[in-house]
């Protein structure tokens, strides 16, 4: 009835969005050295209220341990799978209003914190290309970072506060298409070089799943051709942890690995987003 493809894996609903009222929100730290410097709004995004509250998580309690002030909002889904189908003028208007929603948390002297690389891109480039005379687009677009471009940031500009620690294996990190196309560098894989002794093994390629793309019947065999290299690639690596910042290619990616017949090594039992892993390394989750 949805024209998807039955075998193709689906991002389930979480139990608790991350905005969910029930939750409560970590302090930033007093003694960080990025304390009483940094403000930021987080963009929870679509896939991270709804589906991966962990990255949220993760976010905040790394933001908070370094001592940025922050908050959480959703106001509105950044319409990348509306471009996807060329409903430009749907994503303008959703444009316009989630910038009016943010640009009181910029005046305020907030940065916006993304956590998906797809919807960063959009409020970095996209918008302003669809709207380029609008001055609320332009200012949210300077004002943006992805998470893992901004945790590094702090890294570069203040330092970070102390409590890293080694993980417990390698990490195989595939570099979003949507990361690359924000012209930013592997911010992804200067973040996991930040923890002791990481071994990051990368993976720079279209995982092949294309957004809504990848899941239709008619294109799942094509997006499991397409992301072969990257699987194989992962299967030699043969780590303990996958990682993407995006989590559909993440997931298509390991689907890949358990569907394909080529190589040895384990298939992992779950994917991470980046900054879930050096949240463990800090001992902020599990």
């Amino acid at each position: 009835v949805a024209g998807i493809d039955r075998r193709a894996e689906l991002p389930r609903y979480a139990a608790e969005t991350l905005l969910a009222p029930t939750r409560e929100r970590p302090k930033p730290n007093t003694s960080a050295p990025a304390f009483g410097k940094r403000k930021a709004v987080v963009y929870a995004t679509c896939f991270t209220n709804y589906n991966s509250p962990s990255i949220g998580i993760a976010t905040e309690a790394v933001l908070a341990h370094n001592g940025v002030e922050f908050e959480t909002v959703h106001p509105r889904c950044c319409g990348m799978p509306q471009l996807e189908q060329g409903d430009i003028a749907r994503v303008a208007d959703g444009a316009k209003a989630v910038a009016a929603e943010l640009l009181p948390w910029i005046e305020r002297g907030y940065d916006v914190v993304a956590l998906v690389p797809s919807c960063a891109l959009m409020l970095k480039f996209e918008w302003p290309l669809i709207l380029p005379d609008d001055p609320a687009i332009k200012r949210l677009s300077e004002a943006t970072y992805d998470v893992t471009e901004y945790v590094v940031d702090i890294a570069a500009e203040e330092g970070l506060a102390g409590g890293l620690g080694p993980l417990d294996g390698s990490v195989t990190l595939h570099i979003a298409c949507h990361a690359r196309a924000q012209n930013m560098g592997r911010k992804a894989a200067e973040l996991l070089n930040l923890i002791p002794r990481a071994e990051v093994k990368i993976i720079e390629r279209c995982s092949g799943h294309g957004g809504a793309w990848g899941v239709r019947k008619g294109n799942f065999d094509a997006a499991l051709k397409v992301g072969r290299p990257v699987v194989r690639q992962a299967k030699e690596a043969n780590s303990r942890y996958l990682a993407s910042e995006c989590p559909l290619a993440a997931a298509h990616i390991r689907q890949g690995m358990a569907l394909s017949g080529e190589g040895d090594g384990d298939i992992p039992a779950s994917t991470h987003h980046p900054i879930e892993i050096f949240a463990k390394a800090l001992g902020l989750v599990t």
